[in-house]
């Protein structure tokens, strides 16, 4: 059978940003928001913003969630077919304000 929950490509990029002693305080956000997700299956951008209502919808795959009390940016772009969560980018609000989310 086929799993329908959602896969995380790579929790390695939000651990290697959680370890360093600047932005530890990320760690138990970032670690429940990987859990939670793991647990899901979404299938559009709607079904997202129904469980987190202060994440921003870029286009129909790129989405920028808000971690740790909003003191951190996490965006990721999705496969809903697949079912495949791609983490692109993590960082603090001045990190997320110098990049171009669209590039991503």
């Amino acid at each position: 059978m086929y799993n329908t929950f959602m896969r995380i490509i790579s929790k390695k990029r939000l651990k290697d940003f959680y370890e360093q002693s600047k932005y530890s305080d990320s760690k138990s956000a970032l670690e429940a928001w990987h859990k939670e997700v793991l647990k899901l299956d979404w299938s559009n951008p709607n079904e997202i913003k129904e469980m987190y209502r202060s994440a921003s919808i870029i286009g129909d795959t790129k989405v920028v969630f808000n971690i740790a009390g909003n003191k951190y940016r996490l965006i990721v772009t999705i496969n809903y077919y697949a079912k495949i969560v791609f983490i692109k980018f993590i960082g603090t609000h001045k990190q997320y304000d110098k990049i171009n989310r669209e590039e991503l």
